[in-house]
């Protein structure tokens, strides 16, 4: 059984890590029911960034603790970072890939970590790299249960193979995010570049799921 999704919008604000909103607890739909605001963290941050400069790829895993370098099976060295923590993807180009972090002030604080690393063993790095947000993953809880058969009968790029895999794949256009979604109300954002992307696509899911019915224990 294969079945296909759409949405709608309003805003939260952010913290790292654990969201919940800043003022109340929660809010009233139009029957008058209580919900509260979901739970959404941030689990892992994708970046990608590049050095205007050739790095040494070989210099740093002779020098560095926690490098790891094998260039007959893999051209990339791996260097992981404790303050905070961050596994960094690096090439002899100068590009670069980080994980792990938790916020976009995760990535930067990584990198300012790194580029300290890099000098103390005489790699002189001319400047911080550039950075791009790629990915944010994120978990949300919601206070309501959700019927996925009528997401999947009811809603327009929704993938539900309930014989394969117990959640329902929800594919939102904008902001354009994948979103994993099971029965229990816990889903999984995937393919935001900010966390302001990961509230607006929750808070539409929210939406939308309330108009169609889809949202059990809410009239």
């Amino acid at each position: 059984m294969v079945i296909y999704i759409t949405y709608k919008p309003t805003l939260y604000t952010i913290t790292p890590g654990i969201y919940s909103k800043p003022h109340g607890a929660g809010r009233s739909n139009n029957g008058g029911d209580f919900i509260k605001e979901p739970i959404i963290e941030v689990q892992n941050v994708v970046a990608s960034g590049e050095f205007d400069q050739k790095i040494d790829l070989l210099h740093i895993a002779a020098s560095l603790d926690r490098a790891e370098y094998n260039p007959e099976s893999f051209p990339g060295l791996v260097l992981r970072v404790s303050e905070p923590k961050a596994v960094f993807l690096l090439f002899s180009t100068g590009k670069l890939v980080c994980t792990g972090g938790k916020s976009k002030e995760d990535v930067y604080a990584a990198i300012e970590t790194l580029v300290k690393k890099l000098r103390s063993i005489d790699i002189n790095v001319n400047s911080p790299p550039k950075v791009k947000i790629q990915n944010m993953v994120a978990s949300v809880t919601l206070d309501f249960s959700i019927n996925l058969e009528t997401i999947a009968l009811t809603l327009e790029n929704s993938l539900y193979e309930p014989e394969q895999f117990p959640g329902l794949i929800y594919r939102m256009s904008i902001p354009k995010v994948v979103i994993l979604i099971f029965g229990s109300g816990k889903l999984v954002c995937t393919g935001a570049k900010s966390e302001e992307e990961v509230h607006e696509a929750v808070d539409l899911l929210i939406k939308e799921l309330k108009e169609i019915g889809a949202a059990e224990g809410i009239d």
